[in-house]
């Protein structure tokens, strides 16, 4: 071995002085574009849109013709980099990945306006079916903070002033803007009943449930039917998302339709129209009511809607040009809140596992008084049922983002099949015509990114939202010239 010069050591030491002043990202990049499989493992990366934490799976996919053996399809990741394929995390929280929420959200927009328009298994003929777009509230747990709005207006004037028995004003003639951290805070803490907050989450999903069925039985009422036979003049199918308010409370938008008994295929009868559907829907709220459980802490609370309660007819988007609440408008609406979560009302998204985690958590006094009511009434051996520990993240509230009845319009899975055939060319719809046998064997092997993958990834991530940016841009101006 020949000894180094002194010119092509002092190269090698400051090459060395170079890589120790890179930062970790930094030097994580050189070891990854020098990997052989960086060309291929990009390509990956591209094509689930630079997702934020993908799943690694290893195995491998052959389908053979059941008659022949044939192999008419073999895919193994023994040839990809590093031996695995990334596959998204579908994670629906934009605040978790935004590639997977904006692909999620494109989903459940089409989910939804195909059951108002049809297509995607659904008749057309449901755009002349009775259809409502409800928002249902939860009641007030105390006085707090809003903000002024268009029109400017004082948060809570109060002429008389006042001040409640823990010596806090009554009132707020502030004017507050939709960013001022103020909003959403109770006026007075020690007023507000943060033990009726936690509860009514826990028990939205049940108090919906019973307002499905208490629905069903105002509108037997109003047809002059009972209920049971109901189902043979027509069927309530809904779609509702939940929205996180600034105060920390969950209120329900739901998208809701009066079908036959066929379900979406059939019309309902005369009868059944919008204004007995809009009547039914509003007392049908007004009375429903759940219980909690009675501990000596709590007492048994009754749970009920809140007072505010909207409803809108839907008009379809190829009957009106002038109605704000037309199909396309409702689908965009749930699309944008199911992409939502506990983080954009300034909670946090992760499960809280201690106590100390509550104390830690970044989140405003509010909704930390919150977490904490959750973490003690969990701990209440008469309140084990609700579960409030493992959700004293999202405050309580244990229920899904968005449901849907079951003859609604189609399923998520249905919406991701055929964008998989359309994303692989056809194929796999042109084995459908064959008999095929499919072998698969698969498993976990890893998740996430390393520093400078992650950094790649962001900015695929990016490049592909400018681009939607500028489709949208040139999409606007288009319509504009031509119009």
């Amino acid at each position: 071995m020949y000894p180094l010069s002194n010119e092509a050591r002092r190269y090698v030491l400051g090459e060395a002085e170079r890589l120790r002043l890179l930062s970790p990202t930094e030097r994580d990049l050189i070891r990854l574009v020098h990997e052989p499989g960086f060309p291929r493992w990009l390509e990956q990366i591209k094509s689930i849109d630079g997702c934020a934490h993908p799943i690694y799976l290893a195995g491998h996919t052959t389908t053979h013709d059941a008659a022949t053996g044939e192999v008419l399809r073999h895919y193994d990741t023994r040839d990809e980099p590093g031996g695995r394929m990334p596959v998204r995390c579908r994670n629906r929280r934009e605040t978790r990945c935004e590639p997977c929420s904006y692909l999620h959200a494109g989903d459940t927009f089409h989910l939804v306006r195909s059951g108002l328009q049809g297509g995607k298994g659904v008749t057309d003929g449901v755009q002349r079916h009775p259809r409502l777009f409800v928002t249902l509230t939860a009641p007030s747990f105390g006085a707090v903070h809003r903000a002024s709005g268009p029109e400017r207006a004082a948060c809570r004037p109060r002429r008389d002033g006042g001040m409640c028995e823990h010596g806090r004003l009554l009132g707020c003639g502030q004017k507050h803007a939709d960013t001022d951290s103020a909003v959403g805070q109770p006026l007075c803490p020690d007023c507000y009943d943060y033990a009726g907050h936690v509860l009514w989450h826990a028990s939205a999903g049940a108090l919906w449930n019973r307002y499905c069925h208490m629905l069903r039985r105002h509108l037997a009422t109003a047809a002059g039917i009972t209920q049971t036979r109901l189902r043979e003049h027509l069927t309530v199918s809904f779609a509702k998302v939940a929205e996180y308010q600034k105060r920390g409370a969950v209120h329900f938008h739901a998208v809701i339709r009066l079908d036959g008994p066929d379900g979406p295929s059939s019309p309902p009868p005369p009868w059944a129209t919008t204004d007995m559907l809009s009547d039914a829907v509003r007392s049908a709220a007004a009375k429903v009511e759940v219980h909690t459980p009675y501990s000596p802490a709590t007492d048994e609370r009754v749970i009920r809607w809140g007072e505010q309660i909207d409803v809108h007819p839907i008009r379809s988007d190829a009957f009106t040009e002038t109605s704000t609440v037309t199909d396309s408008a409702v689908a965009a609406y749930v699309a944008k809140y199911v992409s939502k979560s506990v983080g954009d009302a300034g909670g946090i998204d992760y499960r809280i596992q201690d106590f100390d985690s509550i104390r830690l958590a970044p989140v405003n006094t509010h909704l930390r008084a919150l977490m904490t009511a959750c973490w003690r009434l969990g701990g209440l051996p008469e309140l084990e049922a609700l579960n409030l520990r493992a959700w004293a993240h999202t405050l309580g509230y244990r229920g899904h983002v968005l449901t849907k009845s079951r003859q609604y319009s189609t399923t998520y899975g249905a919406l991701r099949a055929v964008r998989a055939d359309h994303q692989s060319g056809g194929g796999l719809l042109a084995l459908e015509d064959r008999e095929t046998v499919t072998e698969s064997a698969w498993r976990y092997v890893g998740s996430g990114h390393s520093p400078a993958e992650s950094d790649i990834a962001y900015g695929i991530a990016e490049d592909l939202t400018a681009l939607r940016e500028i489709r949208r841009d040139m999409i606007a101006e288009g319509w504009k010239y031509a119009s």
